[in-house]
C-alpha cells in the first residue's frame, strides 16, 4: 500500500505518527471519528482559503462546526476572503480536496489553527490520500506547525 505523502513528511521530521486506513469511503464527521475509535471534535479539516490572488491561508479546525467567517476576515486582515477552488487546492498544497493535510503542502502559506484543535490530546488530520487519515498528539502537530497561529474562529457567523 502506498504511503501517504503527508507520512513522508512527518517521517523525515522524525516525528511519531499512525497512519489510519478507513475500510470504505467516508462519508461524515460521524463515521471517520467512530472508524478511528475517536470523537468528532478529533477529526480536524485542513480548509484553504484564498485571502488575495496569490495569497493563501490553511485553517485547521475540529469537528464539524463551522467557522466565523466575520472573525477569520478580520485575522486575515481582508474584506474579502474565499475558500480556494479545487485547482488553487491542488497548486498550492500538491493534496486535492478531501485528502488535504497541514504536512507536506507543497507551497509555503500561512496557518492557523483553531483553538479547539488544541484541546485534544490526539487528532486525525488529513494524509493526502482518500479515506486515509494521520492520527498524531496535537503536541507533535504544533512541534511541526510551530509557526502556525493560533486563533478563536468559532462564533457569529456573519
Amino acid at each position: 500500500m502506498e504511503t501517504p505523502p503527508a507520512s513522508i513528511a512527518l517521517d523525515k521530521l522524525n516525528i511519531p505518527h499512525t497512519i489510519f486506513r478507513h475500510e470504505g469511503s467516508v462519508e461524515s464527521y460521524e463515521q471517520a471519528a467512530k472508524e478511528r475509535n475517536q470523537h468528532t471534535g478529533q477529526v480536524v479539516k485542513s480548509i484553504l482559503f484564498r485571502i488575495r490572488e496569490d495569497e493563501f491561508a490553511l485553517v485547521l479546525v475540529a469537528g464539524p462546526q463551522p467557522i466565523s467567517w466575520k472573525v477569520l476576515r478580520k485575522i486575515l486582515g481582508r474584506s474579502r476572503i474565499s475558500t480556494a477552488t479545487e485547482e488553487e487546492v491542488l497548486e498550492v498544497t500538491g493534496y486535492k480536496v478531501g485528502t488535504v493535510s497541514p504536512f507536506g503542502v507543497k507551497k509555503q502559506v500561512r496557518v492557523l489553527i483553531e483553538a479547539n484543535v488544541l484541546k485534544e490530546e490526539i487528532v486525525s488530520v488529513g494524509s493526502g490520500v482518500r479515506n486515509t487519515a494521520i492520527i498524531i498528539k496535537t503536541e507533535d502537530l504544533r512541534q511541526v506547525l510551530k509557526d502556525a497561529e493560533i486563533v478563536e474562529l468559532i462564533g457569529e457567523q456573519a
